[in-house]
């Protein structure tokens, strides 16, 4: 055989995967390996890796994933109040979600639209995002589940989390698990969580543990704080104490109170320095500064005012 007609042999080979033969096309490319000189597709290739390499392809991966996990979010899952863009508070009863919109706004911002709309004398009162008009007490719950019913048709997230725990109250957890993967697919953070927890607990699927943590970290990764609390007590009972500080810190940076109880008890058992402790504690407590105005001070008195006098 001529040296042209090697040539042209080779040329034909590197097209082809030496593995599976696949064509090299524009979605597939191909590699040749650095240990035997032949091209293979990326999936063959990692097959056909030796076993240390393979290890420490593995131990990369993992090394990468914790980069991601064990960065600092910039905020928390909820995010601004959409009309005073002062931060949302973790404390689900200091915000109001619009159920016309699917829109949480804070309560400050509620109750001073409220106030303004009795001082102009409207007698329709309006949604204080969407301005739409608002149900009356009497027909408020019906006209919820409608509204709710209507925005999961048209692939609301925040609306089909809820259909999910309506149909978990119920007991389908079937359902609740159509819903909350629907939702998850829609990319709403909260849904990673609940997600988890189906999958942890087998409510509604198989019970997956690997896929249950996976959720959790998604839903940690995005700024969900309990989710970031719960992979520090998954850590915590495996013993990896340096991991749990980690996701502990990270929670108490985002303002949620629960995280710092956790470090008080890695500070007294040793896992956790005086000088982290104190950071985090200072930390925790600007991002719940961060929550507060002049606005929602003045709603948490009313509703105060207003709870005492019901009584």
């Amino acid at each position: 055989m001529s040296k042209d007609n090697i040539d042209a042999n080779v040329e034909v080979a590197e097209m082809y995967c030496a593995s599976c033969g696949i064509t090299e096309v524009d979605d597939i490319k191909l590699n040749n390996c650095a240990d035997c000189g032949l091209a293979r597709c990326d999936k063959c290739q990692r097959e056909h890796l030796p076993p240390k390499y393979e290890q420490m392809r593995k131990q990369r991966a993992a090394e990468l994933r914790d980069e991601i996990l064990f960065r600092q979010p910039e905020s928390t899952h909820l995010g601004d109040c959409p009309i005073c863009f002062v931060p949302l508070s973790l404390n689900v009863e200091e915000n109001t979600l619009c159920s016309c919109c699917s829109t949480t706004i804070c309560n400050g911002c509620a109750n001073a639209d409220e106030i303004r709309q009795i001082g102009e004398k409207i007698r329709v009162h309006l949604c204080p995002f969407c301005r739409r008009p608002v149900p009356m007490k009497e027909e408020e719950n019906l006209k919820f589940q409608t509204n709710t019913m209507k925005r999961a048709k048209a692939n609301d997230p925040v609306a089909t989390i809820q259909l999910s725990k309506w149909r978990y109250g119920e007991g389908d957890y079937v359902g609740a698990f159509e819903y909350i993967v629907k939702a998850v697919e829609l990319g709403d953070v909260d849904a990673y969580a609940h997600l988890s927890h189906l999958y942890r607990e087998g409510l509604g699927v198989e019970k997956d543990e690997k896929k249950g943590l996976y959720y959790l970290e998604e839903a940690a990764i995005a700024g969900h704080p309990v989710a970031r609390y719960n992979l520090a007590g998954y850590e915590w009972d495996k013993e990896r104490f340096d991991r749990a500080v980690k996701h502990f810190i990270i929670a108490a940076n985002l303002g949620y109170d629960d995280s710092i109880q956790g470090l008080k008890d890695c500070y007294k058992d040793g896992h956790v320095s005086k000088e982290d402790f104190a950071a985090a504690l200072r930390a925790h407590q600007a991002a719940v500064d961060a929550t507060k105005s002049p606005q929602r001070d003045a709603a948490s008195e009313f509703y105060a005012r207003a709870h005492r006098g019901s009584k």
